[in-house]
């Protein structure tokens, strides 16, 4: 008896983890490993890890009830053998990505073809195979922000130097009206009003 109560306390664990994981990542991408050998899935954590992922087998029966409890579209993919690659941290403490472990994911499959990206989820919303593998084709984090900074930059250039253009510009209109008018600025008309009504209160006082 007591045996029975600890393997279902186990499985409400595994279940209890699995929703965790599935309520907090920002992504996950079901896979099929059969076929792969205890060598192979090693190196296939080991390239998770440095991509951000976690790479976990539970049993379809305890994700479904997960799965289930969430409301989310995946119970057609948990048939036959599945894994599932989690978005977390890598080992230097650094936010992992999306595209960095469909990345890893879709690398490994070129030279171990026993893997099957079945589909996941991006933010709650499913993706299938297809969409996975045009997310891995995505450029790094890095790059697309060096890409950003870059675009950025060119217009903020220009922008600057109009800011320092300005000045001089104004000088060089100050310059062309005082050498039109023949070395002297007149004054505008209302400014000599203001001047002749000051003169004429002077005039009273």
């Amino acid at each position: 008896m007591t045996d029975v109560k600890e393997a279902r306390a186990g499985k409400v664990a595994v279940v209890d983890e699995v929703r965790e994981r599935l309520s907090s990542t920002e992504a996950v991408v079901l896979t099929e490993y059969r076929g792969l050998d205890v060598p192979a899935l090693a190196e296939l954590r080991r390239a998770l890890r440095d991509a951000g992922g976690e790479y976990k087998v539970y049993k379809n029966t305890l994700v479904r009830f997960a799965v289930q409890e969430l409301g989310l579209d995946l119970e057609d993919l948990l048939v036959g053998p599945t894994a599932m690659a989690f978005v977390g941290e890598r080992e230097d403490g650094t936010a992992g990505d999306a595209v960095s472990v469909a990345r890893a994911l879709r690398e490994f499959a070129k030279d171990h073809q026993s893997l099957l990206i079945k589909g996941g989820l991006l933010d709650g919303k499913r993706l299938g195979a297809d969409e996975i593998d045009a997310l891995a084709q995505i450029a790094p984090r890095e790059i697309l922000l060096a890409q950003l900074a870059g675009a950025m930059a060119a217009p903020m250039q220009q922008f600057a130097g109009l800011l320092q253009a300005l000045p001089q510009n104004m000088a060089y209109a100050l310059k062309a009206l005082i050498e039109e008018r023949g070395g002297v600025v007149v004054p505008a008309d209302d400014d000599v009003a203001d001047a002749d009504e000051a003169g004429g209160d002077d005039d009273v006082a």
